[in-house]
């Protein structure tokens, strides 16, 4: 360490007080041009090799127009290089994503006018989620967008098990058409300690006792409707004519 320091000083000495010294020539000079370089090898940052990461917008082909061009009368009359810029080879991210968004919809939708039902509210989630995952595997760092990807997790989990309940055979179709892999949430299970316990009987007994408190007003309450019940019926029993 000590030798390359003297000869880096050497070096740097050397032209103020020769003159002009030529890198690369004899003696000092090649010394302190291999070190130069040798530095320069290692303080140069090393380029990492990007991995290839799979998208979920790969499917799209990149001749297809965007969404806001594809049902455009003219189109077909436009040149190629027009039709090439309109199409999703020079389409930002946000746009594919709305494209992938819209036929994710469309597996599911209920008719072409359904815009909020449950499926598709799960089908918007789910680009959405997946657009996340991506970003995340670059910039995995990145806690804001992983905190919005957490939240929508949460938010389609609740769809999913709300259509699981009340309409099976739509939950499976829609796990089905967008490759959704729903697992059960696991059974909720409380510690059991001595403050939940003295808490719990505690509020028990409190019952109890506001029960206890009520009784002759419940039993008042009910003595009326059954004595409103017997006139009512005496009443509609001589109109009628006939014997209660």
């Amino acid at each position: 360490m000590l030798a390359l320091r003297a000869a880096l000083g050497r070096c740097l000495a050397g032209p103020a007080r020769g003159g002009a010294a030529v890198l690369g020539s004899s003696g000092d000079g090649a010394a302190c041009s291999l070190f130069i370089q040798t530095a320069r090898c290692y303080a140069r940052p090393v380029r990492r090799k990007r991995k290839d990461i799979p998208s979920h917008l790969d499917d799209l082909p990149p001749t297809m127009l965007k969404k806001d061009y594809a049902n455009v009368p003219i189109i077909n009359s436009v040149d190629d290089v027009v039709k090439r810029l309109l199409s999703l080879e020079m389409a930002s991210q946000k746009e594919k994503v709305k494209i992938k968004t819209q036929q994710l919809v469309e597996k599911v939708r209920r008719s072409p006018n359904d815009n909020g039902s449950f499926e598709v509210q799960v089908a918007k989630l789910t680009a959405k989620i997946r657009t996340y995952e991506e970003h995340l595997q670059r910039h995995p760092k990145d806690k804001n967008n992983r905190r919005r990807m957490l939240m929508a997790i949460d938010r389609r989990k609740k769809l999913l098990a709300y259509l699981r309940r009340v309409r099976y055979d739509t939950f499976e179709n829609t796990c089905k058409q967008l490759n959704i892999q729903y697992t059960l949430p696991p059974p909720y299970s409380r510690r059991v300690t001595k403050r939940w316990l003295v808490k719990k009987a505690f509020c028990l007994k409190v019952f109890q006792e506001v029960r206890k408190l009520k009784a002759p007003e419940r039993l008042k309450q009910r003595r009326e409707w059954q004595a409103r019940a017997r006139a009512a019926r005496e009443k509609q029993a001589q109109c009628e004519g006939t014997p209660v």
